[in-house]
């Protein structure tokens, strides 16, 4: 005999119902060797794992109930895994989002994912919740969300839902396969601008960099240069117009210490194109400035 005031029982129930409610909204996506998940972000556009998205074409959907149906590729953005695809929705309920940022750590959340069009779910914490950190490929991703959940390859660019049902964010693998979530707010940036050109565009200086090395190999000494060689100018580019050649040394970028190629990589984000900077160099051992305006990454 069920009691309704069983606690257990009643939470188990509730998950349910949250899973159900959101399983109108998210679909199989067939890009790859194997099926993920997507979100049926804004009508007619689903959001889906960039990573898992091995095909620009020939994609399909499966619905929720079974139905498939064909999708293009809007675009993609592989500094914040967001991919976005159109098709025909027919009806198909949009999710309810919202803004991660109130996730503490220790909240209880769902994953759902779609299995072929039947529903997929997973039950975990958040283990960490931070604030706003970059990606690997530069991307700014606004909350650092690592979970505490299983998350199985089919279940990948499926919906992070919260005991309230609402959709938070998209389920991600990051390094390590630990579970991330990328959250509401990065995917509607990454959105805005793949509906727009169909691509992130990003800050480019139009200049290879690496980093110095010290004369024993290990990084530079006490009496080494700290910055980051310039090792080649494209003749088109920011950095030709500005006057940068090979052979700089930057120093300093809008006046903050630069040691590290990725320290430079982390400040070309979408949000530099653009922007004025003021580079501080060695030439020839001796210090010089230059002002730099950012221009954006061609398409290739």
């Amino acid at each position: 005999m069920i009691q309704s005031n069983n606690p257990l029982a009643q939470f188990s129930e509730h998950a349910a119902k949250i899973v159900e409610g959101t399983a109108g909204s998210v679909v199989a996506v067939h890009g790859g060797r194997w099926s993920s998940s997507g979100v049926h972000w804004r009508s007619g556009i689903i959001v889906t794992a960039e990573e898992v998205l091995e095909r620009d074409d020939e994609i399909a959907l499966t619905l929720p109930g079974g139905r498939r149906a064909a999708a293009t590729l809007v675009g993609r953005d592989p500094t914040t895994d967001v991919a976005a695809l159109r098709f025909q929705p027919d009806g198909m309920a949009v999710a309810q989002t919202a803004d991660l940022g109130s996730l503490r750590t220790g909240h209880i959340v769902l994953s759902v994912g779609s299995h072929d069009g039947a529903p997929s779910a997973s039950l975990g914490l958040v283990a960490v919740a931070g604030g706003a950190w970059q990606s690997r490929r530069g991307g700014t991703i606004d909350n650092l969300v690592h979970l505490d959940i299983a998350l199985p390859t089919r279940a990948e660019g499926g919906a992070l839902v919260d005991a309230h049902g609402r959709v938070l964010g998209m389920m991600v693998s990051g390094p390590r396969r630990r579970v991330l979530a990328i959250p509401a707010a990065t995917i509607d940036r990454a959105l805005d601008q793949l509906l727009a050109k169909g691509y992130v565009g990003r800050g480019y200086l139009g200049a290879g960099l690496q980093h110095i090395r010290g004369r024993h190999g290990n990084g530079a000494t006490s009496s080494d240069p700290r910055g980051v060689l310039v090792v080649s100018v494209d003749p088109d580019g920011p950095a030709a117009r500005a006057g940068l050649l090979v052979g700089d040394i930057v120093t300093a970028w809008d006046a903050q210490p630069l040691a590290r190629v990725r320290e430079v990589m982390k400040l070309l984000g979408p949000e530099s194109v653009g922007r004025t900077v003021d580079l501080a160099l060695l030439r020839g051992g001796a210090p010089a400035t230059l002002k730099l305006v950012i221009g954006e990454r061609p398409v290739r």
